[in-house]
């Protein structure tokens, strides 16, 4: 038999809040968690305020909590000593200043811990996840910061294979947990063979348990799903209520991070789908918005935190996190916004009101820069087909992002609503003239502005990722890398007739690490 046994040091924490401050300020692993994150501090394209890993490589975000007044973000994470994937660890008290804590669930018997979602119960945490060659897994803690983990049965509750060896009716790998009644139930993603002649289609089964240990299979949990495409799956699902409805989010590796809106149906345990969307709009690689992982924020909405994929070899370290959303919604309409406590991070700020933007100049905003900034624009595109924002850019233009919304031209609203969509465009072909950075295509995304409605845009520019929200109800986010230490302005553009900035709020950023 193959000894899975993790090489990296793991550590047992006392029980009280107080022993365990007191046993994390001299652990050698944490000590050694610090010291990476400080030799990384030179470098210029590693974020200021999203959260990065403190050593080696990041994946898949995972169980997002908040347990006894904090939240917790659990990632997938490859350790220098020991690549496998263990779960890493950090915690918060506002979802935006971070503080790392030790890799908490490690490999064994399982070869890696992949990943899995959380359910808070008032006694414990319960951490769902995936365990290659084994199947999937349950641990438990209960201690004040979530640092010591037992494994429930010391194995796989779902095996990978059938006690008698024959073929399984569902995929066991990633799981997401949730409680109704007496009884655990569970999600195992993959796809099955329903799509035209018999290609795969996303698939997320259903699992149900009294104890966590034993589980019996019931059937594929999804109905009316005419969203997803053909080819996609449904890996790292999350499904919670939200206002009074319900949702699916997962991650597809062929078409990447999407949701599913519908209602629960109790009596026959189905997710019956009444509208889709997705979190990004392009492949996941290079530079795009990877996998979610979302947790209730205890008043009707959602908070999801996503990874972010390289488009740059960077020494020691290669994707991010997005920053936290909070997710709300209003019949089939999903909404977001970044969580409120990113204002915080505001520190000298700028106001400007009522510029004009003359048909086809660029207006440069000299009173605002920077590459670590939140931007806030308000725009009248009056009957301009085109208006675009500029950021991170060079005095000669040679480096720039492009954000550009292009008022109704998406698809024509055909369910009763009327109207038609409007575009909004994050273009980084031109953000960096690096060799080394690998572009990528234009980040179109729709999003719904009435004709008389501004366009309010939330610009977060952090080294080497933008995020844009528009009106609160579409993101669109990249990675970006700008070569040159001047790209740094911002501009604006009206495309064929004058157009108005009604207002811009600029403010730079505070870091998040003490």
């Amino acid at each position: 038999m193959t000894d899975t046994t993790s090489l990296v040091p793991k550590y047992t924490f006392p029980d009280t809040l107080g022993e365990q401050e007191a046993a994390l300020a001299a652990n050698p692993l944490l000590q050694r968690l610090h010291e990476a994150r400080r030799s990384y501090e030179g470098d210029r394209h590693r974020p200021l305020y999203h959260y990065v890993n403190p050593e080696a490589m990041l994946n898949d975000p995972n169980g997002l909590c908040r347990w006894q007044g904090r939240w917790h973000l659990f990632y997938q994470a490859y350790p220098p000593e020991d690549r496998r994937q263990h779960w890493g660890h950090a915690v918060s008290d506002d979802l935006i200043r971070w503080r790392d804590l030790p890799y908490c669930i490690y490999p064994g018997p399982e070869d890696k811990c992949f990943s899995g979602a959380t359910f808070v119960e008032d006694d414990r945490v319960i951490a769902m996840y995936h365990g290659t060659e084994v199947g999937n897994m349950v641990a438990v803690s209960s201690d004040p910061l979530l640092l010591n983990w037992e494994k429930v049965a010391g194995r796989a509750v779902v095996p990978m294979t059938a006690p008698d060896g024959s073929p399984l009716p569902y995929r066991v790998f990633d799981p997401c947990i949730w409680k109704k009644g007496d009884h655990y139930y569970s999600l195992s993603a993959g796809t099955r063979p329903a799509g035209p002649a018999g290609k795969p289609v996303r698939a997320n089964f259903l699992l149900r348990s009294p104890d966590l240990e034993h589980w019996e299979y019931l059937h594929p949990f999804v109905e009316d799903d005419h969203y997803t495409l053909v080819g996609d799956d449904g890996a790292c699902p999350y499904f919670w209520p939200i206002g009074d409805r319900h949702v699916l989010l997962f991650f597809s590796h062929m078409s990447g991070g999407q949701y599913l809106l519908g209602d629960y149906d109790t009596e026959r345990d189905k997710l019956v789908v009444t509208h889709g969307g997705k979190f990004n709009f392009g492949a996941s690689v290079p530079c795009g918005v990877h996998a979610p992982s979302a947790t209730p924020d205890g008043e009707g909405g959602l908070i999801v935190i996503f990874n972010m994929n390289p488009g740059k070899p960077t020494k020691g370290w290669n994707q991010i996190m997005t920053l936290p959303r909070r997710l709300t919604v209003d019949g089939d309409e999903l909404s977001m916004e970044p969580v409120a406590a990113v204002e915080s991070l505001r520190r000298e700020g700028v106001r400007l009101e009522d510029v004009r933007l003359p048909a086809n100049e660029e207006v440069l905003v000299e009173a605002v820069s920077g590459n670590t900034v939140e931007l806030r624009a308000c725009l009248d595109p009056v009957t301009a087909p085109m208006v675009e924002m500029n950021v991170l850019r060079s005095p000669d233009r040679e480096e720039h992002t492009r954000i550009a919304f292009f008022r109704e031209r998406g698809f024509s609203d055909r369910f009763g609503g009327g109207g038609r969509q409007s575009l909004v465009t994050l273009e980084t072909s031109y953000s960096s003239t690096a060799a080394d950075v690998t572009c990528r295509a234009p980040e179109t995304a729709p999003v719904w502005v009435a004709p008389d409605e501004p366009l309010e845009l939330r610009v977060f520019v952090d080294r080497s990722v933008v995020e844009v929200f528009v009106n609160g109800r579409q993101c669109v986010a990249a990675r970006v890398y700008p070569e040159r230490e001047d790209s740094v302005g911002v501009s604006f553009r009206s495309r064929g007739v004058d157009s108005r900035l009604r207002s811009l709020d600029g403010w730079q950023m505070a870091s998040i690490w003490a």
